[in-house]
Parts: structure tokens; sequence; C-alpha cells
């Protein structure tokens, strides 16, 4: 038997395989959208889960994109391939018609053969995540937290180095929220006083995300980009970024200033974005 027979073989045995678990159910269910970040396995600390679960949310007031993390254990006997895509088309991240969905999938304990780490980038995100940008953020950015058992950072710098791709791109404005009567009173001294040390420290992180988006193309500038400052600060220039961005279409809100808001009251899930197969898989 030559080689050729012997692939096809081989090939047709793990497709029989792969549709017998189908049929048996074996197949790891899609968890219900509920939030931006799925924990399934506790890698993050409820604190930590909380405060990554904010910054999206407030990115998404912003900006309307949708960015998704989903933690699991496995997705035998899946590639995460193919689980991430099952988790996209059931998730719908971003907006129909718009298309600005990511979802980025950790499964920690896959054989390395599945690959543990995925980006799956929605159809209108494609422009700037491009397949070999996604690589890069997996493998030079969040690659090497992760071999320091540092999930938390990873997960901070990978959603990082995908909000400030995204913000390159025009995508539609969010849809707008009314206003209550006192949001509207409130122009005078005490929202400027409140407004003032976020003016200033987005005219500060203007001038560094200027210089640095100027390197997000050359390989392993993600990791000593995103990889050098604190999480705290990663986080608040996510906002403050996507404020600066969006300066035209959003007023009010508080910014960010070291805090996290609560989400915004709950997640309604995704709007409908699709989903095509694009991105990138990696490990650490």
């Amino acid at each position: 038997m030559n080689a050729l027979p012997r692939l096809l073989w081989a090939w047709m045995l793990t497709l029989l395989l792969a549709c017998n678990a189908y049929a048996q159910g074996q197949f790891k269910p899609v968890p219900p959208l509920r939030a931006r970040v799925t924990d399934e396995i506790g890698m993050l600390t409820p604190d930590q889960r909380q405060k990554l679960e904010s910054v999206l949310a407030d990115y998404e007031a912003k900006t309307g994109s949708q960015i998704g993390v989903l933690l699991v254990s496995s997705t035998e006997p899946e590639a995460i391939e193919q689980y991430s895509i099952r988790v996209a088309d059931a998730w719908k991240l971003g907006r129909k018609g718009v298309d600005d969905g990511v979802l980025l999938v950790v499964a920690k304990d896959n054989p390395k053969a599945l690959r543990r780490l995925r980006i799956e980038a929605g159809r209108g995100v494609q422009g700037v995540l491009t397949d070999a940008q996604s690589k890069r953020i997996l493998e030079d950015t969040i690659a090497p937290h992760f071999r320091q058992q540092d999930w938390y950072g990873g997960l901070v710098a990978g959603v990082g180095a995908i909000a400030t791709l995204l913000n390159q791109e025009k995508f539609p404005a969010p849809q707008a929220q009314a206003q209550t009567p006192a949001q509207q009173d409130d122009d005078g001294p005490n929202l400027i006083v409140r407004l003032f040390p976020i003016f200033v420290g987005l005219i500060i992180l203007r001038a560094v995300f200027r210089s640095r988006r100027t390197r997000l193309a050359q390989p392993g500038r993600y990791g000593a980009d995103w990889g050098s400052g604190t999480t705290g600060f990663i986080l608040g220039s996510i906002l403050s970024n996507a404020a600066h961005q969006h300066d035209d279409r959003w007023r009010g809100g508080g910014g960010f200033s070291g805090g996290f808001s609560d989400g915004g009251g709950g997640f309604s899930g995704g709007g409908g974005g699709s989903f095509d197969g694009g991105g990138a898989s990696g490990d650490w």
C-alpha cells in the first residue's frame, strides 16, 4: 500500500470517528452566551473575570464592536478550529451587516495536535485583523504570558492588541443611547472638571498609540509593546483609544479612570454578526 491510499484511509477513518462522535452527542456542546467572558474552568479569579468583562462591555458601548472570550478545558474530539467556528456561529458576536465581532478561545488542556488558542475573526474585521496579525497576537502576545501561567495577563494583552487593530477600521458608530434629563443638564463646571483628566490622558495615549501602530505589522513586536506594561494600563488604553477614535460620536460616560463598571447592567448576547473561518490558531 503506497502513501496516498494510506493517507486517504486515515482521513476516512478520522471522518468516520468524528461523524460517530457527533451522532452520539460526544462533541463538546456550545455554552450559552451570557457574558463577554465565559470561563468554564476557573482560569481567572472572579475579580479578574469581572474586570475583563467590564472593560469589554465599555469597549462595546463606545465602538459597537463585540469581543468575546471563551475559556474551556478541551475541545476534543474536535480541533479548536472546528469547535470555535461552531461557537462563533451560535453566538453571532458583532453587529448584523457590520460583522465586527471577534472570538478568542482558549482550550487549556487540549493536546497540541488540536491546538489550544484560537482567534475567530468576523467577516467585517478581517481587513485589519488579518490571519497573519491574528497569528502574531497568539504567538507573540498571549503565548509568552501563558507559558508563565499568567492567564489574566495574556488575555488582557491579547484583547488589547485585538482592540488596537479594530480601532483602525471605520466601523459605523454604536447606536446612541437616550440621555436622562439629569445627563442632558449636566453640562456645567462639574462636567468639565470630571472630563478634564480624561482629555489629558487621551492626548498622552494618542501619542503613545500613534508610535505603536507603526510597529504592529512587525513580527515579534506585540510582546514588546503589550507585554511590557501593566494590565491596568492596557485595559485603560483599550477604552481611552476607543474613546479617541469615536470622540465625535460619544458624549459623557465618564471615560476610563482606572475603575471598572458593572458591564452595563447585563449582556443581551450577540448582535447577529457572521463568521467564515477567518483568524488563526496557536499554542504556548
